[in-house]
């Protein structure tokens, strides 16, 4: 085992990733893996294995720390809202407050610009309605 993993033995990249998506995301990751079946199937498990199966399943970040990471990262994209969407999402479901997601997205008007910030809230408004 490589130093900053936790793995449980004799668990594939895969499994590990369906297991991290399903911690951290619930049904939004896994929705995402589903709708690319008919198209790239391969992609999907590329999604599995890489991000959540190796790198979101590393200890040296917590998952509140991880989804600041990728919110604020996403947001700085500036057009990656349906990402975002899920990535707040799962910001809720690894015990970020709305309070806290609103500071980020904020935070980012001086990193990535109003654009990008005002984007990032939009699409919190619609998450947070939906929650």
């Amino acid at each position: 085992m490589t130093q900053g993993q936790h793995f449980k033995e004799r668990e594939s990249r895969l499994e590990r990733g369906r297991r991290m998506l399903a911690e951290i995301d619930g049904n939004g990751g896994e929705q995402v893996v589903s709708s690319l079946a008919d198209i790239a199937p391969d992609f999907g498990n590329y999604l599995l294995e890489f991000p959540f199966g190796d790198i979101y399943a590393r200890t040296g970040l917590d998952m509140r720390s991880r989804e600041v990471a990728t919110i604020a990262a996403l947001t700085a994209l500036g057009h990656a809202q349906p990402q975002l969407k899920v990535h707040i999402q799962a910001g809720l479901n690894v015990g970020l407050t709305q309070d806290e997601i609103v500071e980020i997205l904020m935070q980012m008007a001086v990193y990535a610009g109003f654009p990008a910030a005002l984007n990032g809230l939009f699409v919190a408004k619609e998450v947070f309605r939906q929650a």
